[in-house]
């Protein structure tokens, strides 16, 4: 596609979706009979129909790339013949790393910034959301999205989520992200070195060195301090944006997470 192209996107974001899948069979696609998790139903519609719904109603993209290892095949599925029919959303097969195959979007002169990022999974996404985290997103390279622990847990009651402890509370990420300048890429090139030890606060911190790994750790630094010193370490700005939709801490990666994210869908009408 070419900008003189038919459906060629007026300026605005362009949205990354990730529905790709670790190799072999994925445990809550196979729980659900399914080959590609991306396409499990969720109160009646496929879990990456609803984020592409969600981005689609969104005034600021312009347009929505969905990667992975079986992009295409995913968008031809049948229960997503509304987004195949739609000229702004196409299928993009991703590399062997997130951070790489979002690296090589954003240098791709055809994509380009600002971009947003987020998951086939991230089912509770709305347009208010992501209008909201675009506003907030500001002048830092990079944006994340969090939430506050006891905003999730008024929303949705105690749930089990990988929290991040902060001299100012615990929050946990709403898998959206803001990379809006060239010094992204500095954050997707460390990420790829340690992708790996995502789910370990103890092993991340440690790749930062061990004055800030201490500080993180005694948490001596608000979110905000800590993502500012984190960006700083790696020649970027980085910030979080705190949501103030609580239910945005539920993805859905196991069973449990699919009723509870049904139950809330259900709440909302």
């Amino acid at each position: 596609m070419n900008e003189n192209s038919p459906g060629w996107p007026a300026p605005g974001w362009t949205a990354l979706v990730l529905a790709g899948q670790r190799p072999g069979t994925d445990r809550l696609a196979g729980h659900f009979g399914l080959e590609a998790k991306a396409l499990i139903p969720v109160a009646g519609e496929a879990m990456l129909g609803r984020v592409l719904h969600a981005l689609s109603a969104t005034p600021q993209i312009a347009r929505i790339i969905i990667m992975g290892q079986s992009a295409s095949e995913v968008l031809a599925d049948p229960a997503l013949a509304w987004a195949a029919g739609d000229a702004r959303i196409e299928a993009r097969v991703s590399g062997s790393t997130i951070s790489g195959s979002v690296l090589a979007a954003i240098d791709d002169p055809a994509i380009g910034l600002p971009v947003l990022l987020t998951t086939a999974d991230n089912v509770m996404l709305t347009p208010g959301t992501v209008t909201e985290f675009i506003a907030a997103a500001g002048d830092s390279d990079v944006s994340v999205a969090m939430v506050e622990r006891s905003r999730l847990e008024a929303a949705v009651g105690p749930n089990r989520r990988t929290w991040l402890t902060f001299k100012d509370g615990a929050y946990t990420g709403a898998n959206l992200f803001a990379l809006t300048a060239p010094a992204a890429a500095n954050v997707l090139r460390f990420w790829e070195r340690v992708e790996q030890d995502r789910k370990s606060v103890l092993r991340l911190a440690a790749h930062f060195g061990p004055v800030l790994m201490v500080r993180l750790l005694a948490r001596r630094l608000t979110v905000h301090g800590a993502l500012a010193a984190a960006g700083a370490k790696l020649g970027a700005t980085a910030a979080p944006v705190l949501l103030s939709d609580g239910r945005m801490g539920v993805d859905v990666d196991k069973p449990e997470d699919h009723v509870l994210a049904e139950r809330l869908l259900a709440d909302c009408g």
